[in-house]
């Protein structure tokens, strides 16, 4: 079982248009409306793979209830925390060409007493929780230190913890030794402070960052595929994927394969990437099911090739 945490969980609705012309009346070829969040996504990523999984997350106002609702309606168990403001609402907007335009609400502010109701009710629904993945952005109210004291409470009950967040928030909790950290290769390179253009240079922030704390370090490299740097070694994958129509949750799809699979080594690296490709040719923020993985698409080799170049350095 996979217990998710998302601070500012969001309903999300995606529009397909043809083209995005500013200040026009556009007519979108297609639209969906999807429980949103990163750890949201994981939760919908490992149900749809067959897995039983935990969503934690604040709800407030009709937003969070209809937020709940979608979850429930996939199959996933929900652990509301009720809080005073208004669950989020975001908006993205798909091209043909893959470009994806977001618009993402700021989300409810929580007081003290609902931030340590979120943190006590991971604690009371952890218990038998193979993986607890904490996801996304902390929402006012929420000190950066709040993910820090989530891996420490974590640990405390002999639980493992997998963290996908970015600025302060994963510099905080990277003194409490997450067993698994899994930024971008932006959020990377802020971690890190300096840039990345080689997958040479993602190895050796990734280092960094076990040096920090980090247990493991999965890095998503976008087209560039995925680098897993843990105390075995460094070993770097991609996937082929034939078109790309929504890159929204991919990222989530792909953590959820990986703890899906054991949450270590080349194998889970193979399974994140096959999600990943998986879910960048699906539609808005759908996550695949098996039938959707093609894993005769997926490379893996501990033999990264260190000189090779990003597609998009990281400035």
């Amino acid at each position: 079982m996979i217990l998710t945490v998302t601070p500012n969980p969001s309903l999300d609705r995606t529009y397909e248009i043809p083209a995005l012309d500013r200040g026009a009346v556009l007519r979108a070829t297609g639209d969906r409306i999807d429980p949103g969040g990163k750890g949201v996504n994981v939760s919908r990523a490992v149900a749809a793979a067959g897995h039983r999984t935990l969503a934690v997350l604040p709800v407030g106002g009709p937003a969070g209830a209809a937020l709940a609702g979608l979850l429930s309606a996939e199959g996933i168990e929900v652990a509301g925390v009720p809080v005073a403001g208004q669950t989020r609402s975001n908006i993205s907007v798909a091209e043909p060409d893959g470009t994806l335009t977001k618009i993402n609400a700021t989300g409810p502010e929580l007081s003290a007493e609902e931030s340590e109701e979120l943190l006590a009710t991971v604690g009371e629904r952890s218990v038998g929780a193979d993986w607890i993945a904490c996801c996304g952005s902390l929402p006012r109210g929420l000190a950066p230190e709040w993910y820090a004291e989530l891996v420490a409470r974590t640990h405390r009950v002999g639980a493992r913890i997998a963290l996908d967040t970015s600025g302060p928030s994963l510099t905080a909790a990277l003194r409490e030794r997450p067993d698994v950290v899994k930024p971008n290769a932006e959020e990377l390179g802020q971690a890190v402070g300096r840039p990345l253009t080689t997958l040479g240079d993602v190895v050796k922030a990734a280092e960094e960052l076990r040096a920090r704390g980090a247990r493991a370090v999965l890095a998503s490299l976008g087209a560039d595929g995925q680098i897993l740097v843990d105390e075995e070694g460094a070993y770097y994958g991609s996937a082929r994927v034939v078109a790309v129509r929504s890159n929204v949750g991919a990222g989530d799809a792909s953590l959820a394969g990986f703890l899906t699979a054991g949450g270590t080594g080349p194998r889970a690296l193979a399974v994140a990437l096959a999600h990943g490709a998986a879910a960048v040719q699906l539609p808005g923020s759908q996550m695949p099911t098996p039938a959707d993985l093609d894993t005769s698409a997926v490379r893996t080799t501990d033999a990264v090739p260190f000189d090779r170049p990003l597609t998009e350095p990281v400035p």
